[in-house]
């Protein structure tokens, strides 16, 4: 009899270890009690099941009224655990709440599916994350909190050229970075970067990125990228640059700064690229030598000297003469071909360098002074759409039109020569009124 009741004992006590033995899961809240709106809150929950996982739990995101919540961008971490005699293997995963208003925050108690070994059988089972939530206050200084806390901000700027040593023409690329810890990088608000007075501006989709490493320290990146272009020489200033926070370790709201940078633009030189020829002066032989050398030569050597002359000097006469037809390679007939060119099959890039170098050969500072000068409203809008697609962000405009631009840049020629470009004399022209049809027809390339 009593052994009959031990076994039936132990049979109950199996039975019950056997029933314990499931998976469930547990959650905490990393809250030091001072909350804010805007603040990264840290949900760590971890799933256990006896023996080991088949499958790994599946967390789900949630929706929570007026908070952002996401999963932490790491890798799960794998936990090891005994409860009254029996082994659990666990995972844990960290969920990122970020709240937008004060109050108090409750997790929905969502299912997570998930599969483990039982009695060496895989078998699927759904474990309940635990409601917990959490209180989110206001600054202690009563201050209005901003929409962005972290634990520590850089704010830094950079450029890719000296901004006081510019040309007419020039552009600077500026770089903004924000890097801050403890938040994530959809989160980092825009950086204000202001207006520019005097200068083109264009502003770049910015880049984000999380777990960036900088130093000893691990966090989330903006970067914001402006480029500026200078049309007229003078000095410029490119506007302060102020980032408000909230600094969730002193509990304080702080703001960062960036000084204003002075930018110098001068006027571009004119262009330098034709060399003159430099010509060597011959000495002529005396009108004594010449006499007598006539006087004293016979029929003979006069042939001689003559085939001796053609030797010498022929081959350097004929050498003048082809230099002498050839066009002058940075000439301004040279250089409008090949505008013409670039624009009907050149990139942007390519095609905006010509326009430079042709408004410098023609004798103007910049592309700006030309457009101006030239009254054209098909060469501002191509030009300015070249312009966004080098330096804007290259997918708010179209592409410039090739066969528009060819054709406003020949009437510019045409109806206004550059400065200086004119070969006539001094004196005026016989007939000031009337138009010469072959001084035009020689314009046309």
């Amino acid at each position: 009899m009593r052994s009959a009741a031990m076994g039936l004992a132990l049979s109950l006590l199996a039975a019950t270890s056997c029933l314990a033995a499931e998976p469930f899961a547990r959650a905490s809240v990393d809250d030091d009690g001072q909350i804010v709106p805007g603040q990264q809150v840290h949900v760590i929950v971890d799933v256990f099941v006896p023996d080991f996982f088949t499958s790994p739990p599946q967390f789900p995101l949630f929706d929570l009224p007026n908070a952002v919540v996401t999963l932490a961008n790491e890798r799960p971490q794998n936990l090891l655990q005994t409860i009254d005699g029996v082994q659990y293997s666990g995972i844990r995963r960290t969920y990122a709440v970020v709240p937008e208003v004060l109050g108090t925050f409750t997790l929905p108690s969502v299912p997570i599916e998930l599969g483990y070994s039982e009695d060496g059988r895989r078998v699927k089972g759904t474990v309940q994350l635990p409601s917990i939530g959490f209180n989110v206050i206001g600054s202690a200084s009563g201050q209005q909190t901003p929409a962005f806390a972290a634990r520590q901000i850089a704010l830094t700027q950079s450029f890719d050229r000296n901004p006081s040593q510019l040309k007419v023409g020039d552009a600077i690329v500026r770089t903004v970075t924000v890097f801050g810890e403890d938040t994530q990088a959809m989160m980092i608000p825009q950086v204000v970067i202001g207006e520019a007075a005097g200068l083109r501006q264009y502003q770049k989709p910015p880049q984000i990125a999380d777990n960036i490493v900088s130093g000893n320290t691990t966090g989330s990146r903006r970067i914001e990228t402006i480029v500026y272009t200078a049309d007229k020489a003078g000095t410029f200033r490119i506007p302060a640059v102020s980032y408000p926070w909230f600094d969730v370790d002193a509990h304080q709201a702080r703001t960062t700064t960036l000084p204003t940078v002075a930018v110098t633009v001068i006027d571009a030189p004119a262009s330098s690229d034709i060399i003159a020829p430099e010509l060597r002066q011959e000495t002529a032989p005396s009108r004594s030598r010449t006499l007598t050398a006539a006087a004293l030569a016979s029929g003979c050597a006069l042939c001689v000297a003559v085939l001796w002359a053609g030797r010498r000097f022929l081959p350097r006469f004929s050498n003048g003469m082809r230099a002498w037809r050839r066009p002058r390679p940075n000439s301004e007939h040279v250089e409008f071909k090949r505008l013409m060119n670039s624009i009907a099959g050149d990139e942007e890039s390519a095609v905006y360098q010509a326009l430079m170098r042709w408004t410098r050969v023609v004798g103007y500072s910049s592309i700006s002074t030309w457009m101006t000068a030239s009254s054209d409203p098909d060469l501002g809008s191509q030009i300015e759409a070249i312009e966004k697609a080098l330096f804007g962000s290259g997918t708010d405009g179209a592409p410039f039109d090739r066969q528009a631009l060819a054709d406003a840049v020949r009437r510019s020629h045409i109806a206004k020569p550059a400065p200086g470009s004119l070969r006539g004399g001094a004196l005026p022209p016989l007939n000031p009124g009337a138009a010469s049809p072959t001084s035009v027809n020689l314009r046309r390339w």
